[in-house]
């Protein structure tokens, strides 16, 4: 009975939220339930329990959504581990001025004329006279 009855509100929540972010603007969607709040990620679909402390409502991450964050942060500070490594040693990150190879600056520059070349096409349509229909 207690299983049936978790059952139940689990689904009225989930189609409170549902219903609910159909028509919310932002990413997060809080629905109020018996012992505080539930915030869904719209995004994600994480969601969080939220309880009011001091005239705040505190939400706090699932178990698996901490180990998820834990990770991130893991995989965040080996890449940057990674990149003091490579200056410390003196392996440039970009190119000794910080400019584009000569490679790339022609293609930027091809980049560059077919646009101007295709604006000033246009500003010239505008520039003749309509002929009169």
């Amino acid at each position: 009975m207690i299983y049936l009855k978790q059952m139940m509100t689990v689904t009225g929540i989930l189609t409170a939220l549902m219903c609910t972010s159909a028509s919310a603007e932002g990413r997060y969607v809080m629905v109020k339930v018996d012992n505080g709040y539930v915030r869904m990620d719209t995004q994600s679909g994480a969601m969080s329990m939220c309880q009011t402390q001091n005239d705040q409502i505190i939400c706090k991450m699932a178990a698996d959504e901490r180990a998820a964050f834990n990770e991130d942060i893991s995989a965040l500070e080996d890449r940057v581990a990674a990149l003091e490594k490579r200056l410390s040693v003196g392996t440039p990150l970009a190119n000794k001025e910080g400019l584009p190879s000569e490679e790339e600056f022609e293609r930027g520059l091809g980049y560059m004329e077919k646009f101007m070349r295709r604006f000033m096409g246009i500003a010239k349509e505008f520039d003749e006279p309509k002929a009169a229909n």
